[in-house]
């Protein structure tokens, strides 16, 4: 054994009937070599599949595998929050369960923390997935990590991480309902650091992630930390102002010392009245962005509804 510590693992699961026997057995082997101690907590997101009577029979085989099962589907973000929840060990691996992060990193993520890192995360040096995937999670973290206001966020690096049980209760403890953890888990502080790994490719069925809720994640990893896009809003609203100064004064100009009563010109202007139109709606649309987050978080309804609960 390398700790006595009790190690828990999170693993959101969405219609994995073919992957999740295949993760339960390389995922126990990596824990026997560490720990008599540990629980392996699946959480539901709702399969429609055989996933849950899949994952029912695991449990009776061996009662360190718990199940919490949602009543529909909440949303992988939730369903690793859910997780932490109910989570009891000294230390917590977040982990996907298709297996394109590999169990076994968590060697080199318990050396980390033995050595007093509570947060470590695993940094994806290369990804078997196609280039167009590839690009637009590359070009998402640079530039959140230019928008936030902690530098220290690294880029590269997903959900799967180990995290110390002091951190796990300060996130349990955060009362707003979109948690973003790859930035949650720096901003609370503390020493991190991460651990470079390949991503390969999933094991079998396909991925859950559209290109839509994709896209959602990353607005709503954007204006859960940063205030930038109210700036930028803020900052062209002043350069239009300052353009419609500058061209009041070269009209006066005209029609005081040259005596043009009008400036021709008919597409121009309504050139200019489609940009203005433009900008405005766009920072009308950012600030709903914000106040529609608002208005989640002070309606305070639960992250997620449990349906069923298995060995907890």
């Amino acid at each position: 054994m390398i700790t006595n510590k009790k190690i828990s693992v999170v693993t959101p699961v969405l219609n994995e009937e073919k992957v999740v026997g295949e993760f339960y057995s390389r995922t126990v082997d990596v824990l026997k070599k560490i720990t008599s101690d540990y629980e392996i907590i699946f959480v539901d997101d709702g399969s429609s599949d055989s996933t849950l009577e899949k994952l029912s029979i695991l449990n009776s085989k061996d009662s360190n595998v718990k199940v919490i099962s949602f009543s529909r589907n909440f949303g992988h973000t939730t369903a690793v929050s859910a997780g932490l929840e109910f989570s009891t060990g000294d230390m917590v691996m977040i982990i996907d369960s298709d297996l394109q992060d590999p169990p076994e990193v968590l060697f080199d993520f318990l050396k980390k923390w033995q050595e007093d890192y509570k947060v470590v995360y695993g940094v994806r040096i290369k990804r078997k997935e196609w280039f167009g995937k590839r690009f637009a999670y590359w070009l998402f973290y640079r530039i959140f990590k230019k928008m936030v206001s902690f530098k220290d966020i690294p880029v590269d690096a997903g959900e799967f991480s180990l995290l110390d049980r002091q951190v796990v209760d300060i996130i349990k403890a955060l009362p707003e309902r979109n948690l973003f953890l790859r930035g949650l888990r720096v901003w609370v502080g503390f020493k991190h650091c991460g651990v470079n790994y390949e991503r390969l490719g999933r094991f079998a069925g396909n991925t859950k992630y559209s290109l839509k809720k994709l896209v959602k994640l990353a607005l709503d990893n954007i204006f859960s930390f940063s205030f930038v896009p109210l700036k930028l809003a803020t900052f062209f609203g002043f350069i239009i102002a300052i353009v419609d100064f500058i061209l009041i004064l070269l009209i006066a100009y005209l029609r005081i010392f040259h005596g043009i009563i009008g400036v021709p010109g008919f597409s121009s202007t309504i050139i200019a009245i489609f940009f203005i139109g433009g900008i405005q709606l766009i920072s009308f649309g950012i600030l709903g962005e914000y106040v529609a987050r608002i208005y989640d978080e002070v309606k305070h309804r639960p992250r997620y509804v449990v349906k069923e609960k298995i060995g907890l």
